[in-house]
């Protein structure tokens, strides 16, 4: 929820302060501490913590880990022209980003983004001669020298009216979603979600950010939401 984590430590700290102060002091502090816990309050002081997004470019899928639980698999599509973050190559980079905005609260399936802002105009999937940013955005920022351009080079994940060419790399760098499912993704991660674009089989690259005692699984054909197998029983587990 916004502000939470800055909240607490505001709370923590004044209020250790508040106790050892003389009374007219305290008066005052009240005052200026309504104040500053509403100015902190109002801002987004929390990462999501709880899901990583996983996405294998040989298999063209994407998994989606909540507390090291795989809890969705959808199919993407990443760049057709290879891998990498030159500007102005128009590849998808690899390794370890984050979520860094989002963009399309409310908007409604099909809604075509321009420069980040919807334009009024709602396609259908595979509208014929269109190929836009729709539905939803999550801009990405890279974290590892080999992908520090992907921010500034505008790189997504979001959604595609070409949902014909999901499943096979046909993007100008993006990483791209059929509408529904980059809708339901949206809504599960927040800003701060570390993301990690692996050149590896989807359960080779998702086995490092699994829970304990989460079997790597064996990922179905990717159509949509995949329920994960229960727990093992094995002391210790596999990862």
């Amino acid at each position: 929820a916004p502000g939470f984590c800055l909240l607490g430590f505001w709370t923590v700290v004044y209020w250790r302060d508040y106790s050892m102060r003389p009374l007219t002091t305290k008066i005052q502090m009240k005052a200026w501490g309504a104040v500053g816990l509403i100015a902190v309050s109002s801002l987004t002081g929390c990462a999501d913590h709880r899901h990583q997004i996983v996405i294998s470019v040989p298999e063209q899928r994407l998994v989606l880990l909540t507390e090291g639980v795989p809890t969705a698999v959808y199919p993407v599509s990443t760049s057709k022209f290879g891998l990498g973050d030159a500007p102005g190559s128009r590849a998808t980079p690899l390794g370890q980003l984050e979520v860094a905005e989002k963009v399309g609260d409310g908007a409604p399936l099909g809604a075509v983004f321009k420069s980040r802002r919807f334009t009024g105009e709602v396609l259908a999937p595979d509208a014929p001669g269109r190929d836009p940013v729709v539905t939803r955005i999550l801009w990405l920022r890279g974290l590892e020298p080999g992908n520090d351009h992907s921010f500034e080079r505008d790189i997504y994940i979001h959604g595609t009216p070409e949902e014909r060419r999901i499943g096979q790399p046909a993007s100008y760098g993006c990483v791209r979603l059929r509408s529904r499912d980059v809708a339901k993704l949206y809504d599960e991660v927040g800003t701060g979600a570390k993301v990690f674009i692996r050149d590896q089989p989807l359960a080779t690259a998702a086995a490092p950010y699994l829970a304990p005692r989460v079997s790597i699984p064996v990922f179905p054909a990717a159509t949509g939401t995949y329920t994960p197998p229960l727990p093992s029983s094995a002391d210790g587990g596999t990862r």
